[in-house]
């Protein structure tokens, strides 16, 4: 009996070893399988994953500077030195300015990460963490330039009928500039007058139009007396603008002094009371009233030959111009030309005033031709030269081009956009 008790026991502590030993022999073979398959599969790199970034956004309070800012939004001092001196190589902190936006990006522990500022439209300044540091640029926002068609009528001014087209008055002062030989935009328009036109735009990606590119063709109807401009190129090059038929819109001589021409009140006589001296005398010019400080603009290429003060005119700028005509610009409250300087038509010389003997701020501008005062109110000017007869062909392409974008006449502002939106080609290379 006995040695059957052995014997079982026996039995028993073998399976148990033999067991054991089993499951360490499977355990060895299990660990030296994935030994191997590891050995030999390709090596793979393992990315952390980033952090979460946790945004916020302010915009920029009056007089607060960029380091200051940073702090306002809760950037430690070490870090916000870290980052002013990452910028200083790359952004003039006289740039910062009040109303602009600046977001930052922090990791769910509160370190800072990123930072973008926005410096204008079509620029950001953009700080991104590396490691321990900080790396700053500039960056343009992405823009693509269309061309769009623009349709309007005049309820009031210029500048509200290009407003109420969807447009800013940037683009009412350009077409005024096209026009301004011919037209003057502050007394001219009538209640009615339709314009049109076919301008390039810079664009954001969400539509928001950055700036405008060249006006390719314009139409304004005054009145019913149609003005057209087709944009080309004169002989030497440069850009300009003709009618269909190919004339100049330029002319020798601007439309007025005054960029935008305020009331006639003295127009040129032989025989006027004068206000102050109570007596009756020749006024040989045309005096416009306009607020002191008003840009005043000369109507015409030429030289500066007096700039200063001269009795009861004030401060005068006479300029002299091609063909014997001399230009006066009168009771200045300001010159910004030299006596010898060479000025450009459009160019600004002075600001209106009422220096010397004057009752209120205005501008009294004459005009002489070989040393006789004209009515430059009723003075023909003459135009610059037609478009040269060897570019005759190359013009009238372009011109049956560009006309054949402008909205069709009447179109709404709905129409006129769905038109560019459907019809217009992306912005062609400069004439």
């Amino acid at each position: 009996m006995e040695r059957k008790k052995l014997i079982a026991w026996g039995t028993v502590l073998l399976i148990a070893t033999l067991a054991v030993v089993g499951s360490y022999f499977t355990r060895f073979a299990f660990e030296r399988r994935i030994a191997r398959e590891v050995a030999s599969a390709p090596a793979q790199v393992v990315v952390p994953q980033a952090p979460s970034i946790l945004y916020s956004s302010s915009t920029i309070p009056r007089g607060i500077p960029f380091a200051t800012m940073l702090t306002h939004m809760g950037i430690d001092p070490v870090t916000t030195a870290q980052v002013v001196d990452s910028v200083r190589s790359v952004f003039n902190f006289r740039m910062f300015q009040a109303g602009n936006q600046m977001t930052i990006g922090r990791s769910v522990a509160g370190q800072l990460l990123e930072l973008r500022y926005q410096i204008d439209p079509e620029r950001f300044l953009s700080i991104v963490r590396r490691g321990a540091q900080f790396a700053a640029e500039v960056e343009t926002v992405p823009s693509t330039v269309e061309t769009d068609a623009v349709a309007g009528k005049i309820d009031g001014s210029l500048f509200d009928g290009v407003k109420k087209a969807g447009e800013s008055p940037e683009l009412a002062m350009r077409l005024a500039d096209i026009f301004s030989w011919d037209l003057d935009f502050y007394t001219d328009p009538r209640l009615g007058d339709t314009f049109r036109l076919v301008v390039e735009k810079k664009v954001l990606a969400n539509g928001t139009t950055l700036s405008y590119g060249k006006i390719l063709a314009a139409e304004y109807n005054n009145d019913g007396r149609v003005y057209r401009a087709v944009l080309f190129h004169d002989p030497s090059g440069a850009p300009a603008y003709y009618t269909p038929d190919g004339k100049s819109l330029k002319k020798a001589f601007l439309h007025s002094p005054l960029k935008f021409a305020a009331v006639i009140t003295s127009q040129f006589s032989y025989h006027r009371f004068h206000p102050i001296l109570k007596v009756y005398r020749p006024h040989l010019g045309t005096d416009f009233a306009a607020p002191t400080g008003t840009p005043v603009q000369a109507i015409g290429d030429g030289r500066v030959i007096f700039a200063g003060r001269k009795g009861e005119d004030g401060n005068l700028v006479k300029i002299q111009h091609i063909n014997g005509y001399d230009t006066f610009y009168m009771h200045l409250s300001r010159i910004l030309v030299h006596n010898g300087q060479r000025v450009v038509q459009g160019q600004r010389i002075g600001l209106v005033g009422m220096t010397g003997l004057a009752t209120g701020p205005h501008l009294d501008f004459r005009i002489e031709r070989h040393g006789q005062f004209m009515n430059f109110e009723r003075l023909p000017l003459p135009p610059s030269q037609p478009v040269a007869r060897r570019d005759r062909t190359e013009f009238e392409a372009v011109c049956d081009h560009e006309m054949s974008l402008l909205p069709i006449p009447g179109t709404s502002v709905a129409s006129a956009a769905s038109m560019a939106a459907g019809a217009l080609p992306s912005a062609s290379a400069p004439h």
